[in-house]
Formats: structure tokens, C-alpha cells, sequence
């Protein structure tokens, strides 16, 4: 079950600096991150870096859909790692 850990940590960590990303480019008026892509990367394990990513940088908290989907994705992805660790 390590890999699963690690496809975890890895996705956690591209969701986290896409969300950056998308908020700096926010800011300067350029090209934004689909919020597709966003969904995407936590649903395939990035949940909790979205999930952070959203908090640190105060990125689409403003999003009900957001707050709570990624809150759930990270909560999910980390009940499933515990779980299937046992």
C-alpha cells in the first residue's frame, strides 16, 4: 500500500501548486487553471493538497462547491489510505 501513499503525496503536491499557480495567474489577469483540472487532480488523490492549496492561498473560497468538495476529497482520500493501511 506505499504506492498509494505516494501517488497521495505527489497529486497533494501538484494540486497544491496548481492552486498557487491558478491564483497568480488570478491576479495578473493570464491564462487561469480550468476548474476541471482542479476537480481532476483531487479526485485522483490530490484532495488534501487542493484542499490546502485552497486555504493557503485563499484561492476559490469564496466557492461553496469548493470549500466543501475539496474538505470531502482530502477527508476520503486520507479515510482510504488509513483504511486500506490496515
Amino acid at each position: 500500500m506505499d504506492y498509494l501513499w505516494i501517488i497521495v503525496v505527489v497529486m497533494s503536491a501538484i494540486a497544491f501548486f496548481t492552486m498557487r499557480y491558478d491564483k497568480n495567474q488570478a491576479r495578473k489577469g493570464g491564462q487561469r487553471v480550468p476548474e476541471n483540472t482542479l476537480w481532476l487532480l483531487a479526485l485522483l488523490g490530490g484532495g488534501p493538497g487542493a484542499y490546502a492549496g485552497m486555504q493557503a492561498f485563499r484561492h476559490k473560497t469564496k466557492h461553496t462547491q469548493f470549500r466543501i468538495g475539496f474538505l470531502v476529497l482530502a477527508l476520503l482520500d486520507l479515510f482510504l489510505l488509513v483504511y486500506l493501511s490496515n
